[in-house]
């Protein structure tokens, strides 16, 4: 199957604009890109909207969407940005996390961990870890319900919110959801969709060997839990998931066997795969259909889960 009508013609518009190959356009062009903010829309009105500074390893800046809803406290989401560690960030990712919050009636809060390659592994994951224990533990103050928490995220940040689930589980902290939008899920680069999908779409094999490069130029985070999630041995216990993918994604095998993982492990999981788009859609909710359905299908989770229970 081929990408669909939407999808070809934004692929055609970024090769014509000379924005793919993605890593030809090194980092700082990359982030030149994503720092304009949202190019598909400024999404629905909410509540308030405030940037906060939490502690951690470094300060870390998040923003707080807040539905207009007249509920308190509220549920919380924790979302991380994709950009395959190296770009992207609360701008890049607000028509998303606005669209999460008013569908999702819950509390979003968005996450500007560091980024590579100037903080390598583990830097993401000890900023991610610190604002999400950081929002937990601090819930009452802005109007969250710290017995309602769900994580979630695209790409990079899928793989964060995953390893977020697993170290909050270990502190004792069961969160309710996670939510992860084609999570990387380890260095693995030979499964048959990146085979399929090696080249041609938005993101090729070759992009994501430069990301791996300069989030981890050690090669130490291959056979870490905190980035590789097919290492990780201890996947019982963990919160129910939606996990998203995409066809023409060369990560796609990836994300659908990880949760084979949690679903082997007793975890219960939903792995939907959308037809003939390319990994990166979701963000482009008012450009795509398909964007629009799966952020229809995760606020739906979202609101299933928080409806569902309370955490101990």
């Amino acid at each position: 199957m081929v990408l669909d009508a939407q999808s070809e013609m934004i692929v055609d518009a970024m090769r014509q604009m000379g924005m793919l190959p993605l890593r030809t356009l090194g980092v700082e062009g990359m982030r030149q890109m994503t720092e304009a903010g949202d190019a598909f829309g400024q999404g629905p009105a909410l509540g308030a909207v405030e940037d906060i500074t939490v502690g951690g390893p470094s300060d870390v800046r998040v923003r707080l969407y807040r539905p207009a809803v007249d509920d308190c406290p509220l549920p919380l989401c924790v979302y991380f940005h994709g950009g395959g560690w190296v770009m992207g960030g609360i701008e890049s990712h607000d028509l998303s996390c606005r669209q999460l919050a008013h569908d999702g009636g819950c509390l979003v809060a968005s996450v500007a961990y560091r980024l590579a390659p100037e903080h390598p592994f583990p830097a993401a994951v000890d900023d991610a870890w610190a604002a999400a224990h950081w929002l937990i533990e601090h819930a009452e103050e802005f109007g969250a319900d710290a017995d309602r928490v769900a994580v979630a995220g695209d790409s990079a940040g899928g793989n964060l919110a995953a390893v977020v689930a697993r170290l909050a589980r270990d502190a004792g902290r069961t969160l309710l959801f996670q939510l992860l939008v084609y999570p990387v899920v380890d260095r693995r680069l030979d499964r048959p969709s990146m085979v399929e999908n090696e080249s041609g779409f938005l993101l090729e094999r070759a992009d994501m060997e430069w990301f791996w490069a300069l989030y981890d130029p050690d090669g130490v985070a291959a056979a870490d839990p905190r980035a590789a999630l097919t290492v990780a041995t201890d996947l019982e216990g963990l919160p129910p998931a939606l996990v998203i993918t995409a066809e023409h994604d060369p990560l796609r095998d990836e994300g659908e066997e990880y949760g084979a993982l949690l679903e082997d492990a007793g975890v219960a999981v939903t792995v939907r795969r959308y037809p003939g788009v390319f990994r990166g859609f979701f963000t482009m909710n008012g450009a795509l259909n398909a964007a629009a359905a799966a952020h229809n299908d995760a606020a739906a989770a979202l609101r299933a889960a928080f409806g569902s229970g309370r955490a101990g």
